[in-house]
């Protein structure tokens, strides 16, 4: 006969385990709430959030539903086929079609419903802008970043003007809130990878490769960059600050760096044959 608590100790009893939890979500701050709304992912800033983030929460979603179907069959199997007080084991099927054809269809499934969200995914995030209103011209290089705001409108349609960073001093590259940016990315030495964690997207810089993307960032604010690829010895130093600011701001960075003679498109070492392939006037064989 089982023990019978009585109703008052039994509400004390769920009280005590449901006080901390309401204690400690009523204790949150709004944005801690929208952290868990995200489930710890940063708060979306650029055109390309939002699919990346709603990919992600549901992503949670599947993997609870599959793990708690997942937990339940294990459970059921160690109540239901446990061993009884008078020692006799269970029956020992050795085959049974329908569960090895439920466990072959089953996964089967699982992963061709992923695939299809997957595609989904990815379909809208590489979805490029045609017509840009701006190109940026990133170059990745050990260990800093450099910044080329390439013929901008928000000078004359045909100057180049730059912004370079080393490992000692963080470069900041501006953003125009509202319209579109190409990001042209290039690498003189190792692969880097261009990362902005608000952006909820990043981009490897290949060496011999010209990778590119589009996006449109849609908050004001600063936000961190860094290289996403272990590049070398100060790969931890190779950071970079976004400013995204409003047009007229924009526009007024870039005539500071004109008015400062950072003019011209600088691309690092881009010039740099060290490895090969790099160079396209290399004969086979040569070094």
């Amino acid at each position: 006969m089982g023990l019978q608590l009585p109703e008052r100790v039994r509400k004390v009893g769920v009280w005590a385990l449901a006080a901390p939890a309401l204690l400690t979500l009523s204790a949150c701050s709004q944005q801690d709430k929208d952290q868990w709304r995200r489930i710890a992912m940063p708060e979306g800033a650029s055109s390309k959030s939002g699919p990346a983030i709603e990919f992600w929460q549901w992503t949670w979603v599947a993997a609870m539903i599959v793990g708690v179907l997942v937990w339940g069959l294990i459970f059921y199997a160690i109540i239901k086929f446990r061993r009884r007080s008078d020692d006799e084991i269970p029956v020992q099927t050795r085959y049974n079609l329908p569960m090895e054809i439920l466990y072959t269809i089953a996964p089967v499934i699982v992963v061709l419903v992923f695939f299809k969200f997957v595609i989904g995914t990815q379909t809208q995030e590489t979805d490029e802008i045609t017509n840009t209103d701006h190109t940026i011209k990133v170059v990745g290089q050990q260990w800093a970043w450099t910044f080329n705001y390439y013929q901008d409108d928000a000078l004359d349609g045909s100057t180049t003007v730059y912004d370079v960073g080393t490992p000692a001093q963080v470069p900041t590259l501006y953003l125009p809130v509202g319209q579109s940016v190409r990001f042209q990315l290039s690498s003189p030495d190792v692969i880097h990878d261009f990362w902005v964690p608000a952006f909820s997207y990043k981009m490897d810089v290949v060496p011999g490769r010209d990778n590119e993307f589009t996006m449109t960032a849609e908050r004001e604010g600063t936000f961190s960059g860094k290289c996403a690829e272990l590049c070398g010895t100060y790969h931890s130093r190779m950071l970079f600050n976004v400013k995204v600011v409003s047009p007229e701001e924009y526009a007024q960075h870039l005539k500071e760096l004109q008015a400062a003679g950072n003019v011209g498109v600088a691309l690092g070492g881009s010039e740099a044959t060290t490895q090969d392939g790099l160079n396209p006037n290399e004969t086979e064989g040569s070094q």
